[in-house]
């Protein structure tokens, strides 16, 4: 006897099932396994010290690379430690970008001050910066689709690494990247490192500069 459709009476009618197995299901597309454990290493499994991270080439030289931006940008110089100052610990921080389709982007090492250790009034002053509200935004964006204008965005690599600062500030070596030779030195910073207090203002500053000296002075 066909018992699997039938119902008690009263109760709520069920829509009839179907009889399509996931066998006859089309998958809507495919990815190779190992693409799906690799996507899962580096994303689940970002390092939490420098440690782990040192184990893996990909961060090695995402690490070199952060390196080289702070390098190229003259964001510090060997200094002897300073007896009458306390010295800013660092640390790296690692993330894995990912694209739309869930692929592997980049793989990025910042190194960041430990800028919660910093003493207000001796390691910075002020911190505020303004940001662009969203209400802002959107005006500017719907004007521009009234009028038919482009708009086109700008993206600053490692922008923080831009600013000036006037605090006296010292950082210790980096992990995995200390100097030969120089073992007992620390870094005195010319610019501002990612996780200072003072990081934001000292990129608006900069930044702020650059356009104002490039505006006619009858529109100022």
């Amino acid at each position: 006897m066909e018992r699997r459709n039938q119902q008690a009476p009263g109760s709520p009618r069920r829509p009839p099932q179907s009889e399509e197995t996931e066998e006859e299901t089309p998958p809507r597309r495919t990815k190779l396994l190992s693409d799906i454990y690799e996507t899962c290493n580096f994303v689940m499994m970002e390092p939490e010290s420098f440690e782990a991270a040192a184990k893996h080439e990909v961060w090695v030289q995402a690490m070199k690379e952060e390196i080289k931006m702070i390098e190229k940008n003259d964001t510090w110089e060997l200094a002897e430690r300073p007896k009458d100052k306390e010295v800013i610990g660092v640390k790296w921080i690692y993330k894995t970008k990912l694209n739309a389709d869930g692929s592997i982007q980049k793989h990025k090492a910042r190194l960041v001050a430990k800028g919660y250790s910093q003493l207000p009034g001796i390691d910075y002053t002020e911190t505020f910066a303004p940001v662009a509200r969203l209400d802002t935004i959107r005006a500017l964006v719907a004007i521009a689709a009234n009028k038919k204008w482009k708009i086109y965005q700008m993206d600053v690599k490692s922008a923080f690494l831009n600013g000036y600062i006037d605090e006296e500030i010292y950082v210790e070596q980096p992990q995995g990247f200390v100097a030969k030779g120089c073992e007992e030195k620390v870094l005195r910073l010319k610019k501002a490192l990612y996780g200072l207090k003072q990081a934001p203002r000292a990129w608006y500053s900069r930044i702020d500069n650059y356009f104002m000296n490039r505006i006619p002075e009858e529109l100022k």
